[in-house]
């Protein structure tokens, strides 16, 4: 209806016809690969939306096929917003974009379901092992594609990728606490 109103369907026709895959294609799954981070969203079963953030070494969602990807759950902060709503409803989204290159990004939408390192290994017995050093994921997120789409460049901006700011000279507050202290706290010395 929005579409109709809008005057947008003959765009948004086309847009479909040209650029949404029920699969990931092989450019796809190359970009995937060469990926250091995403961002997914989920829904509870009442349809409480949340969006999150997963970051590893280039290579850690690892696509499995064309038609399924995984990445790793590891221990954080033990609300389990993401994986709590994926037990609830499967339906998820994630978000790759380049920030650093190619200024592009990869839409996948598809259902989730949470799996066991046991479980994923002895059918996938190729997944990287040490996608965190140092860390054992709590179990897989193993995600059946239902499609991938282009989200385009326009308003991706240039980001050059910098040295983290390490012991003292990183003065900020604690994670738990940034939101609730002072503005003067969470600046950084280097700047």
């Amino acid at each position: 209806m929005l579409q109709d109103h809008l005057g947008t369907t003959t765009r948004a026709d086309a847009f479909y016809d040209q650029q949404v895959h029920p699969r990931l294609t092989e450019v796809m799954r190359d970009f995937i690969g060469r990926q250091s981070m995403v961002f997914l969203s989920t829904a509870d079963a009442g349809g409480h939306c949340d969006a999150s953030f997963r970051a590893g070494p280039p290579g850690f969602v690892t696509v499995l096929d064309e038609h399924t990807l995984t990445y790793p759950e590891y221990r954080g902060n033990g609300v389990m917003a993401s994986a709590g709503n994926i037990t609830e409803n499967p339906h998820l989204g994630l978000l790759f974009v380049d920030f650093t290159h190619h200024h592009i990004g990869l839409h996948v939408n598809g259902s989730a379901r949470l799996v066991g390192a046991q479980e994923l290994r002895a059918r996938h017995p190729l997944i990287p092992v040490d996608t965190a050093p140092g860390r054992q994921p709590e179990f897989w997120v193993h995600v059946s594609i239902a499609e991938a789409f282009i989200h385009c460049s326009k308003h991706i901006p240039h980001l050059e990728p910098a040295r983290r700011p390490q012991g003292p000279e990183l003065k900020r507050p604690k994670d738990a606490d940034y939101f609730t202290a002072a503005p003067a706290d969470r600046l950084l010395t280097d700047r």
